[in-house]
Formats: C-alpha cells, structure tokens, sequence
C-alpha cells in the first residue's frame, strides 16, 4: 500500500530529525487549521474532515491510485468571490497483506476555479484532461454541476487534482476519508479495532509499530537472567536497570527509526486513565542497525527466529525453529516512572500487538449509535466526549462567562478543543460512524435546529430555506452512486494516512511500476570496442510470473528487515533487486563461466560465493559440517586468486549433492528463499546504514550511440552508490570513486531514480540550472496498460 498526503511539501534535509519517522507527514501535521477539526465543528456539530492550508495556493495531489467517482470542475468563484466549490472525490482500493483488500473513498473539496489559475501562476497543464474544463455551464457566481465520474477514469498516487482555493474567504482544503458500512467490515472486522481484551494471534497481519501489554505484578529484572559480571550474555552487552515488580499495568510502544529503537511505556489505572511513564521515546542507538550479529549471538539455534524475536518481540514465520525454551527476549522496559529493568516480552502473558491491529490503548476507538458524544439533535455533549476521552482533569476555566445557554455550549466546546493539551491528537484515532455533510437527504436531521429559539434562523424561515437551497446546490452525494441517507465510517484524513504508512505492503502492479522504462548499458561491438546504449525495458509475462509468485516472500521479506515501510530502504532494496534480477526476469545466474560456479548469483540480491550461501543457511538454523566449510572456503580462495571455477563439485560431497544442492537451488526457485536470502543479506551488511541517508541526487548525463547519437540524463547518489556497493562488492567503499566500478551502476541509478518516485515523496531532483525540481528530467511514469 503506497498513501501520501494530499499536500507534498519540500523538505529542507538539513532540519529532519532523525528520531521522527515520517517527516513528510509530521511537515503536513502543520497544515491542519484549527477552525476546521475533526471530527466535531464548533457549532458542536460532525464535521468529519479537516481544514488544511498550506502557504500558498499550491497544487493538490491524490494521495493514491484511484477511480474517480464524481467531481466538479468550477470555471468562476461563487459567494461573491468567497467560496470555491470545486471538488474530486476518489476511490480508492490497495493491497495490505495476503487476501487483505481495503476499499477507502478520498474527498478533496474547495478546489480552485480554472479562472483564478492564472493569479497564482498556475496553467492547469499539469491536471488530468478532465479537470482542464468546467463540469457544467453556470452563471458567474453559481455552482457549477457536478458530474460522475467511471472506473475507465483513473488517476495516479500524486497526480494533481487541482490546486488549493477557499470557503468563506478562507484559503484551505477540506479533505475527507471514509469507508463504506460493508467496505469497512470486511476489512476491519479482521483486527482488534473496538477490542478493549485483545489477545496475541499466531500469524495474524503486522505491521508498523509494536505494541505490548504487561499485566500488572510482573518481575523485571536488573539484568538479563545468566549475564555475567561483565553486563553480557552470548557476548552482548546490556546496560543494567532496576529489578522489581510493576505496580500496574504498562502498555508499550516500539519502533525503529535511522537504526535506533525507541520506547514508549504508559501505566494504566484502574479508571482506564493512562500516564505516561516515558516524557520521551527511551532510543537504543544503533540496537537496529546491530540486529543480525545480536539475532546472531544470542539465538544461535536459529538466528532468522530469533531476528524476528528481536524487533516484534515474536516469532511471526510461518514455520518456528528456534525450540520454545531458547525463546526468551529480554527487552529493558519503564515498570515505574523512575525504574527500568528487564522482562521476556515473548511470555505468554503478554500481549503481542502491532498496529495492524489497532490497539484500543494506543487510542484507537470507535465512535458509533451506541457509543458517540453526540445526542439525539446531532449536537456533542462535551461531558460524555471528556469521559469518552477519559479526561478527568478540572476544565471549569474553559467556561465563558460572556455566553450563555447554547452560545455557552459551543464557546466551552471551542475552548476545550483548542485549549486542553492532547485532546486533539486523541481525537484523531476517533473512527466515527456518521452521516456525510454532502448528502442532502441528512440535511432536515442535521440543520433543524437551527429554527430553535435563541439559534441563528429563529423566526426567519425564509433564511433558513434559503440555506437549504445553498447545501442543495453545493452537495453532490446524487451523482456519486453511493447510497443516500447512510451512515459511514470516517477517520481523521492524515491519522489514516500516517497509519497506512507504515504498512509497507506492496501489490503486483505498484511493484511491477516501478521498473524503469529503460536503462543505460554497456555494450560491446564487432571490432570489441565498448558503447552506451539504452534499452527499452518492457514487462512481459515472465516478468508478472516471476513478481506473482514471489511478491508474498517479497512483502514478508521487507518487513521482516525492516526495509518496508521506509520508502528510501525500499528504494534502495529493490532498485538493486531489479537490476540483479535483469528487471524481474530471472534469481538464478545461470553463469558456468563465472568463478564462482556452481554457487552462482540467485535471489533477488544474489547471493554469490559458498560463504554467503552458508552463512544464509546458518542463519535459518541449518547446520552445515565444519570440514565441509573450510573445504569450499579454501576452493573458493583459490578460484577467485586464479579465476577459475570452485573446483570443489557436488559429486564430491554426499551430503552436500542430497541436500545443500537442493538448498541452493531453493534461493532461486524455492517459496521462500529468493526473498528471505535478499533480505538476509542486506542485514548482515547493513546496507539500510546507507539507504537511511536522505538522497542527494546529482544530474548525470551519457551520451549513447544507437540507435541515434543523444544524451540520456540519469542522477547519481553518493548514499545509493554506497548501497550497490554493499550488494555487489559486500561492503561500502572507502574510497567512493570505486563506486563507478559497480555492475550496471547507471542502471542501477536510473532503477533507483524510478523506485524513489513510486514510492518516496519530496524527493528533489535538479534541474540543469541546479535547482530542486520534484520529478526527474525526462522521466516516464508507465501506464496502466503496461500491466
């Protein structure tokens, strides 16, 4: 699942904060406005989207691959000027996991009319053909009609849908996104959403962060039971702590962020109250980037279990080899406020979640008819919103002696949402059960009120009329096909995309998308002499087969490594996959001439040399003979001083033709391996040290010579390069000019150009003068039809 905001704001690399990890959205987090919340407006009302206003009238993006399902396109502002009603309302469906679809509608409202572009400096080029012309003919200041749209109308993840207007003079957008009754149930009725007990499931969907719960009474302990004097077990140190029993439940967040881990830890009272025992994330410097030797050293039986065990506190494989007495995860949690010590979270009386889940005590709630702040008027009572908050500070300053009766309510309300320290981010894992503002069949429900005594249209029926008028030409629910006078399910429009974001997961097609369409290569003619040319690199069928079947190793792969959700690992992982792969054709060499034969490149990183191929093998908790070992690490030295082949054969060996040859050939044909050895790999190189490095791109040329003589433009990247190295030499260079000397190295750039616009956003890429543009020049995005 690939989600961005819907504003893409360029970010200054110099000011990231290493220990944040989503900078994009926490730049977008400062768009919000105050005067449109979610999910209560001021007048106590749903208002089930926000308000976002950036600082100019920039563009506005889809925050994913959708369907259009109606919009309007406003030639000429309405409300005398005020107000833009302009909109795109997208559907959108994506892959989370295995079998796991999720169908979500996105609403961009108060889009600018095509007639002010120009006084922003806008020309509309860059819009989809259809938002290039009004969607219906209306007098100046009317609405315009708005129009359905159809599943042949596609648009993709960033594609601008229009740019930033107003409503009642005020510049933002108003950006919704909800789920239908059934697209909701089906997706969500498999996590623990609304679960106030939820228990550990075996090989449930994971995903982002972890989260555990400890009962109360437990015992931490100062250190690890079987450390020695000298603070380590296996050889790995750990800094001592205090040892004691926690007076009260803890609920524990963790999450890797640059190669460090961090920590969160609340208790719980016996009033459902939370306190925060951690004023900030507790880091680990470098505990991830360390992952693999520490795996390594304390679970030598199996490794790979134990890597698992390590950063989601669990063994999530299908298949288990580490035994269950050699299970133990010692992890240094807060148990009190000034106390820390050790405990196994892989105990069986401690809940192991992830936020695929939605845990209720990371804030998670829903808010339905029988559960909601709001009375049978459609008005929030703020006493039963505070308990649902499990607010029980004093909040009797937020009353205004200036207001009274209704005016009261709303001002106290106004004053509470802005003024109490957390209510806001609380309310954005609010997941509300509640009619949409743009359909008119709610409207008599949601507005009558307003004819009360003391409320705005008392005694003015004509107003109130004319109001309604207003809200009937400005809806649209009619053309959309959505059924009228239902209820949907809403969520605060960036908690959802900040949460999504750390899924990671990636379908066929968002895989099989990123594949440059063509790369630089060296070739070589008649007479020997070498020349530049760039090929077309076109999908065919074995390319889909070979993603098909292997893009669940591939999904489960990069979380396990924790290459996913991070887009630049992503990047850097599979642009390097790609061009190992010969662009997803192929996990095997197949290189009888190569050196290195018969243990030739195979995987998606491909693994070459017999000591990769074993230390692979250990890691999964295989055993291999130390003879054996040193025998193929001998003929290997002498192959490479020599350039030969190995000259140890399998016929040789037994053991090694019944069943290591059969290993082998798994890493290229097997389930699993051809993923699993990949990521693998890159753990025990630590290549992520690189790829975690924001991408300073540089704008490259080469000239080729078929089939006409041009240059071809390409970016080079100092923290990529460093990549490549690591997976084709097996480690970073010193010296970076030998980066040059990587196989296919401009490919491999040009590879990780295109992953990067797939999947990363605010990427900048200079342009000839040197400034920062975010797409790449001459860069081709494949079609749809390409799959």
């Amino acid at each position: 699942m690939i989600i961005s905001p819907p504003l893409l704001p360029q970010l200054d690399p110099a000011a990231l904060d290493p220990a944040r990890t989503d900078p994009m959205m926490d730049a977008v987090d400062k768009f919000e406005l105050p005067h449109g919340m979610y999910p209560i407006a001021f007048d106590r009302r749903w208002h089930c989207g926000l308000h976002l206003s950036p600082d100019s009238h920039g563009p506005v993006h889809a925050i994913a691959d959708g369907e259009v399902v109606a919009y309007r396109v406003c030639q000429h502002a309405m409300d005398s000027g005020r107000g833009n009603a302009g909109f795109v309302l997208l559907r959108h469906t994506s892959e989370t996991g295995v079998g796991r679809t999720l169908t979500f509608y996105s609403l961009y409202m108060h889009l600018l009319p095509l007639a002010e572009y120009h006084m922003f400096g806008r020309d509309g080029k860059q819009l989809p053909e259809f938002l290039r012309m009004p969607s219906g003919h209306a007098p100046k200041g009317a609405v315009t009609t708005a129009v359905s749209g159809s599943k042949n109308l596609k648009v993709r993840r960033k594609s601008i849908l229009g740019f930033l207007g107003r409503h009642e003079d005020r510049p933002h957008l108003h950006f919704e996104i909800f789920m239908t009754q059934r697209d909701f149930e089906t997706w969500f009725g498999h996590t623990q959403l609304g679960n106030i007990a939820p228990a550990t499931l075996d090989r449930s969907e994971w995903w982002g962060h972890t989260c555990f719960t400890i009962p109360a009474g437990c015992d931490f302990h100062s250190l690890p039971p079987g450390t020695g004097n000298d603070n380590k077990l296996h050889g790995v140190e750990f800094e001592p702590g205090q040892e004691g029993r926690n007076p009260l439940p803890l609920h524990v967040e963790t999450y890797f962020s640059n190669g460090t881990k961090y920590t969160n830890v609340w208790s719980e009272a016996a009033d459902g109250t939370h306190t925060l025992l951690t004023p900030q994330p507790v880091p680990e410097a470098g505990y991830e980037y360390g992952l693999y030797d520490r795996a390594t050293a304390l679970y030598p039986a199996c490794p790979s279990d134990g890597y698992e065990l390590l950063r989601v506190g669990r063994i999530v494989s299908p298949t288990k080899t580490l035994p269950a007495n050699a299970r133990a995860t010692w992890m240094k949690v807060a148990w009190a406020s000034d106390r820390q010590g050790y405990i196994d979270i892989n105990a069986q009386n401690i809940t192991r979640l992830s936020d695929a889940d939605f845990p209720f005590f990371m804030g998670w709630q829903t808010v339905s008819d029988a559960n909601t702040p709001f009375d049978k008027d459609g008005l929030c009572d703020i006493e039963v919103l505070k308990k649902m908050l499990r607010d029980v500070s004093d909040h009797e300053s937020l009353v205004s002696p200036q207001f009274t009766g209704l005016r009261e309510k709303e001002e106290t309300l106004r004053r509470y949402l802005l003024l109490t320290p957390g209510v806001r981010e609380k309310l954005r894992r609010f997941v509300c059960l509640a009619p949409s503002e743009w359909d008119s069949s709610h409207n008599d429900t949601r507005y009558a009120q307003l004819l009360d005594e003391g409320e705005f249209y008392h005694g003015n029926r004509k107003g109130y009329d004319d109001f309604q008028k207003y809200l009937n030409e400005i809806q649209f629910w009619d053309v959309t096909g959505l059924p009228t006078g239902k209820k949907l399910w809403f969520f605060h429009p960036l908690g959802f995309i900040r949460h999504f974001r750390k899924c990671g997961w990636l379908s066929e097609n968002e895989l099989l998308g990123m594949l440059p369409t063509s790369a630089l290569r060296n070739a070589r003619a008649a007479d020997g002499h070498k020349y530049w040319v760039s090929e077309k690199i076109n999908i065919t069928q074995a390319t889909k087969n070979l993603i098909r079947n292997n893009l669940v190793s591939l999904n489960e792969t990069m979380q396990k490594f924790g290459i996913s959700p991070n887009p630049l690992r992503m990047a850097a992982f599979l642009a390097n996959a790609m061009e190992e792969t010969q662009w997803f054709t192929r996990l095997h060499e197949a290189n009888p001439d190569a050196k290195y034969w018969p243990w030739d490149g195979r995987g998606f990183l491909q693994l070459t040399w017999p000591d990769n191929y074993i230390k692979y093998w250990e890691f999964l908790g295989r055993t291999i003979p130390a003879t054996l070992k040193r025998e193929l690490s001998t003929s290997a030295r002498t192959a490479s001083k020599e350039g030969k082949n190995i000259t140890v054969q399998d016929s040789r060996h037994p053991a090694l033709t019944a069943q290591m040859t059969q290993w082998r050939a798994d890493v290229s044909d097997g389930r699993l391996d051809p993923g699993k050895s990949a990521g693998t790999y890159w753990a025990w190189t630590k290549a992520a040290v690189y790829a975690d490095k924001f991408p300073a791109l540089q704008r490259q040329f080469q000239n080729i010579t078929k089939p006409d003589f041009r240059p071809v433009t390409y970016y080079s990247c100092l923290s990529y390069g460093q990549v490549a190295a690591t997976v084709n030499f097996g480690s970073p260079q010193k010296d970076t000019s030998k980066i040059a000397r990587v196989n296919g190295i401009l490919a491999r750039y040009q590879a990780y150009t295109s992953a990067l616009m797939m999947l990363a956003d605010g990427t900048l890429f200079p342009n000839s003068e040197g400034q920062g543009w975010d797409s790449p020049e001459g860069f081709e995005r494949r079609e749809n039809n390409d799959f």
